[in-house]
């Protein structure tokens, strides 16, 4: 092998190199966290964790989650989820998601949604607030480009695990709402007809995430009801 063969291939071999460490970062980076919680999920369910909405913890509580990302390893099967915020928040006690939620986000406007995702989850502009009639509609991991996934807040990874049945609640203005889960949806991500004819609906709960996770292609919406 001559000299410049020798060199080529070692330019080679670093650029490929680099290509395959770029590679599994970004499948790391979109997939890395979707995987996280899924363990967490499962990991809980195995140990037969079960988690109780409380608005505050008892004294000298210690099995209190107050984090939007559930623990691989929890102290004990009872576990309290106290809101973030209780002038509005989400609790899902099935998936241990506990999220601030932020109201009045334009779903339209990427520069104003985006920011919002990285804190908390979303409420789009012009849907319903709870105790008022129609849908309310909340968003979470939605992004630009896929590289960008694992930047934003993940705490609805986890909806495809939800079932009829399954409880959601909502702190909002200091007042607790309980709602059911009645249904879920696959959907284009250009369709929203439940945020258009959001005042058109009986009183529901329409939470959004993106579908598969880690991806933009489609859009899995749950439904629930007030109890």
């Amino acid at each position: 092998m001559t000299h410049k063969e020798i060199i080529r291939f070692l330019v080679l071999k670093t650029v490929g190199n680099f290509l395959l460490l770029f590679a599994l970062y970004g499948v790391g980076a979109t997939f890395g966290p979707a995987v996280y919680f899924e363990v967490a999920f499962q990991l809980h369910n195995w140990q037969g964790v079960h988690y109780t909405i409380a608005a505050a913890a008892p004294t000298g509580a210690t099995n209190v989650q107050t984090g939007s990302a559930p623990s691989l390893f929890v102290n004990g099967a009872d576990q309290l989820l106290i809101p973030k915020d209780t002038q509005f928040d989400i609790l899902i006690p099935k998936i241990g998601a506990n999220s601030q939620v932020f109201a009045n986000v334009d779903p339209s406007n990427p520069d104003n949604y985006l920011p919002i995702l990285k804190k908390g989850v979303a409420h789009a502009r012009g849907t319903s607030l709870p105790g008022e009639p129609g849908s309310i509609y909340l968003f979470a991991h939605s992004t630009d480009n896929f590289w960008d996934v694992g930047l934003y807040n993940a705490v609805f990874y986890l909806l495809k695990n939800l079932n009829p049945g399954d409880s959601v609640t909502i702190f909002y203005l200091g007042k607790r709402f309980d709602y059911a889960v009645t249904d879920t949806k696959i959907v284009d991500p250009n369709d929203v007809s439940f945020i258009t004819q959001s005042r058109q609906t009986g009183s529901q709960l329409v939470l959004q995430t993106c579908w598969p996770p880690g991806t933009t292609w489609k859009r899995l919406l749950v439904i629930a009801k007030p109890i």
